[in-house]
């Protein structure tokens, strides 16, 4: 079973243009030994998947978005809801936030992860009262 402290490596493993970048935001964001924020950590993935999107630099996708399918399927339960509420939620925000439609990620999506996207959605437009995650 996935532990939370397994994220971002599973991230960098499927992603290693966000290298760099990852080393920068620790540096800049964390003291020595200091406990890191997993759903902003997440935040700043999602943020560089839509500049690569916006950039038309697609090669990652496929392990990205299998990393997300797999913490939805074999993640315990806080790694199932970091996977929907902090890799999914962060992507529509960030996309929004850049006016990208959302949806362009779809096509990317498995099976568990796009019943997620889909409750997000739901959840936003007010047809269900909140996203929940099962245990």
């Amino acid at each position: 079973m996935i532990q939370k402290q397994e994220i971002m490596d599973f991230f960098l493993s499927a992603c290693p243009s966000y290298k760099e970048r990852w080393l920068e935001y620790v540096r800049d964001s964390y003291d020595d030994g200091e406990e890191r924020l997993l759903y902003v950590d997440i935040g700043d993935f999602t943020s560089h998947v839509v500049d690569l999107y916006q950039k038309k630099m697609l090669d990652e996708f496929p392990g990205i978005f299998e990393v997300v399918e797999n913490l939805h399927t074999n993640g315990d339960s806080y790694v199932r809801e970091a996977a929907t509420i902090g890799f999914l939620e962060s992507l529509q925000n960030h996309s929004s936030h850049v006016e990208l439609d959302p949806e362009v990620f779809v096509c990317y999506l498995h099976p568990v992860s796009l019943r997620w996207w889909d409750a997000l959605n739901r959840f936003w437009s007010g047809k269900i009262p909140f996203v929940g995650i099962e245990d």
